[in-house]
């Protein structure tokens, strides 16, 4: 046990207050016993593991906080033949683990290369990247419940997993002590170059950056190394030398909202059909050109999706379609450039993404929280939308 662990050494902003108590544990049956511990003797507490989608207040955390530090994949073939299983410690790097399977050609998260963060926090937001999300991989959680006598099986099914949340996000208080995943086996399928191909490549920027067509298979390696430059290029990928990866990831969530909503959007604002399922393309709703418009009024006749208007203070109803817009783009239409910060402040919006904020070196946490509040701000007086943080805040709000 330590004390007064300053957290802004454990976190990936490299911001937050100290830790009254701080417990290590790296195997499964010592995460349990400390937890137990933990529960027992009162008190707040915090579960961390890679401190990369979290933002801790000033004052720190006056609890204790239980860093999960166990390790080890275990693996067994799938009930399909093509398939293969693996049960994985929460403490465990997350690019590791996307290393690790793409070394053997199994295929299903090598578009989630470069996350930063443990796995036991991957379905807490359910992560997603490029076109993958873990939902379509996820079978079950091992779970240990806030004051329960033993961990439990979670289904993914059972997890409510949506677009960055789940309930272990929306207020299943405990901690994920393993994940368990089936991924495709597809080391038997070699393509001319000896490469095990991977799932249909599903999204634009990707599949551009790998010269190919959206729904082709190319290599499982060569999906991670776009990816990895892709995310180095938005400084995305953890370096000490680049203030503009000490970040916790993307801030914000991309707003979804109904379809009525986002055809008032300039015609320009980029946008993707949520629900009902959609093409992978962008979708073209430009609010008065005729033609973009016909094209996805004609898709949305098609899926059957119902044209009555919305309250526009409850949101949507049961068959609206719901369209994904880009907060990067709501950021910078609202004024406010990459490498933006406010006056004295040690926190910056991303030089390389304004979907990030940034520690220049020596941020403290309100500065984050003040730059935060501000880009929310504009967005908000600018489009009507409240963006949603995507980090987990602690001893601090927005």
């Amino acid at each position: 046990m330590t004390d007064a662990v300053p957290l802004a050494e454990l976190t990936t902003l490299r911001v937050g207050g100290p830790a009254a108590r701080m417990v290590t544990a790296t195997t499964e049956d010592e995460l349990v016993a400390l937890a137990r511990e933990t529960w027992e003797a009162g008190g707040p507490w915090l579960a961390l593991g890679g401190g990369s989608n979290l933002l801790v207040g000033d004052e720190g955390v006056p609890g204790t906080v239980i860093r999960i530090a166990t390790t080890g994949i275990a693996t067994r073939a799938g009930d399909d033949p093509h398939t293969v299983r693996l049960r994985v410690q929460a403490g465990e790097r997350w690019d590791d683990l996307v290393a690790y399977t793409v070394s053997r050609g199994w295929s299903g998260i090598e578009a989630l290369s470069g996350i930063p963060g443990s796995v036991g926090a991957a379905p807490v937001q359910n992560i997603g990247a490029y076109g993958q999300e873990l939902e379509a991989v996820l079978v079950a959680i091992d779970f240990l419940e806030e004051d329960a006598d033993a961990p439990r099986r979670m289904t993914a099914a059972e997890l409510e997993l949506g677009y960055r949340t789940s309930v272990l996000k929306q207020g299943l208080r405990g901690i994920v002590l393993a994940v368990e995943l089936e991924l495709h086996d597809t080391s038997p399928e070699r393509d001319v170059l000896g490469g095990a191909l991977g799932v249909p490549v599903a999204y634009p920027q990707l599949a551009k950056a790998l010269g190919v067509q959206l729904g082709d298979r190319v290599p499982v390696e060569a999906t991670r190394a776009a990816v990895l430059a892709l995310r180095s290029s938005k400084g995305m990928v953890l370096d000490p030398d680049d203030h503009d990866s000490w970040s916790a990831g993307s801030f914000f969530t991309n707003p979804i909202v109904s379809e009525h909503v986002a055809r008032t959007m300039p015609a320009d604002a980029p946008r993707w059909y949520v629900e009902p399922e959609a093409p992978p393309e962008v979708v073209p709703l430009t609010a008065l050109d005729a033609s973009p418009l016909e094209q996805f009024l004609a898709h949305q006749a098609e899926a059957g999706a119902s044209d009555a208007e919305p309250d526009a203070a409850a949101g949507t109803d049961d068959d609206e379609v719901l369209v994904k817009l880009s907060a990067a783009w709501l950021i910078e239409r609202s004024g406010i450039p990459r490498g933006f910060a406010l006056p004295g402040s040690h926190a910056a919006v991303s030089s390389k993404h304004t979907l990030a904020l940034t520690n220049c070196g020596g941020a403290t946490a309100d500065e984050v929280v003040q730059l935060a509040r501000f880009v929310r701000s504009r967005v908000q007086a600018e489009f009507g939308i409240l963006l949603e943080p995507e980090p987990v805040l602690v001893g601090t709000e927005l």
